[in-house]
């Protein structure tokens, strides 16, 4: 049961199973990936039971098996070797022997039958863009919950309908909510779909190496989500229960609307931020005619203010938010352009958005604070 391969294309598959990979577990297994090595390519697995990776690397095989291997061993071994082919043997006891040029490693196994068996992929539902689910992602894993009681709010909605994909995710405190119009084939009711937190990273992980106009096909059968990238399987398990009604916490009547420059209002934020109290993190807006004033006050560390020019003419308001709530947003809003701060009063939410046209509907709210 032997193989080879190149040092360079088995690297970046090691590096994506890295985070699937579990790290601190009782079940040992859980810890080594599984080696399977037949036709002309290597097979490499690696799960913790909630989320699964399977990934494909070409391979000159001598003779066909399976082993596994301590995950993160491998990794430090290839990513230590030359530029070369990086050759496997599977020994006796389930060893393994890693050869490149004159170097040569022996890694202590575990029976390949003790790995768990991922679920077979169910035939794919839809076709969507992976350079559209890229940013749907990174404009809402930020507002997950990271509370464990909070078990539905510890993944993001993907909602599929024939003509738009859309993505909400939300931790109480705020919610944000992007929309794009794409044709989704497959889909011809809508589709909900509960992910969990940490698949949403690795998927993030997958489509960076991923052309933005791919398609990634998507299944699901009664209890795990299937993301499927050419050679490369995400197989998540679905979060179970029922996501908040969050259409009834989108503010309605906020009509004292300020529009800012994006790079000018986050810059006046991370200054203020910097006197803030350290455990509520809680900065004071105040609006008035073509002013936006930003405050900030700590009894440890004193106070800082700082003005900007706005477009407004409505009354006057001020109104507190947690500064690294508004920053999360302002940070994955595109450079440049502006952003407008849509208030209604002092208790009710503020809701956030990019100015003029955007390719994504982007909406972000946000509770106020107690100032």
């Amino acid at each position: 049961m032997e193989f080879s391969t190149n040092k360079s294309e088995l690297l970046r598959e090691l590096n994506l199973t890295q985070g699937v990979v579990e790290k601190k577990t009782t079940i040992p297994i859980l810890s080594n990936l599984l080696l399977e090595f037949e036709g002309s390519a290597l097979r490499i697995s690696a799960t913790d039971l909630e989320l699964g990776l399977r990934c494909n690397c070409p391979a000159k095989v001598k003779a066909e098996g399976a082993g596994t291997v301590p995950a993160k061993r491998l990794l430090e071994i290839v990513r230590s070797l030359p530029e070369a082919e990086v050759r496997f043997k599977v020994l006796e006891n389930h060893w393994v022997q890693v050869n490149c040029e004159r170097a040569s490693f022996k890694l202590v196994g575990m029976a390949r039958d003790n790995f768990p068996v991922l679920p077979a992929i169910p035939k794919a539902v839809a076709a969507l863009p992976a350079g559209v689910l890229s940013a749907l992602i990174q404009k809402t894993i930020f507002a997950i919950s990271s509370e464990e009681s909070r078990y539905t709010l510890n993944g993001a909605l993907l909602l599929l309908k024939p003509e738009s994909i859309a993505m909400v995710a939300t931790d109480g405190h705020r919610l944000a909510l992007v929309e794009h119009e794409a044709k989704v084939a497959g889909i011809s009711n809508e589709l909900r779909a509960l992910i969990p937190k940490k698949a949403m990273g690795e998927l993030q992980r997958l489509l960076a190496e991923t052309p933005e106009d791919a398609k990634l096909d998507f299944s699901k059968d009664e209890s795990h989500l299937f993301f499927s990238l050419a050679e490369r399987v995400l197989i998540s398990r679905m979060l179970s229960g029922q996501f908040p009604n969050y259409e009834a916490v989108l503010p309605r009547e906020n009509n004292r609307v300020v529009e800012l420059d994006k790079d000018s209002v986050t810059a006046a934020i991370r200054r203020v931020a910097l006197l803030a109290d350290e455990r509520s993190r809680a900065i004071r807006i105040q609006v008035e005619k073509d002013r936006f004033d930003v405050f900030s006050s700590s009894g440890e560390y004193g106070e800082a203010h700082e003005t900007l020019d706005a477009q407004y003419a409505g009354d006057p308001l001020q109104i507190g938010f947690n500064y690294q709530y508004l920053l999360d947003f302002l940070s994955v809003v595109g450079d440049g352009g502006k952003v407008r701060f849509e208030l209604k009063d002092e208790q009710s939410a503020g809701q956030l958005r990019p100015s003029g046209e955007e390719t994504y509907r982007y909406r972000y709210v946000i509770m106020p604070m107690r100032i």
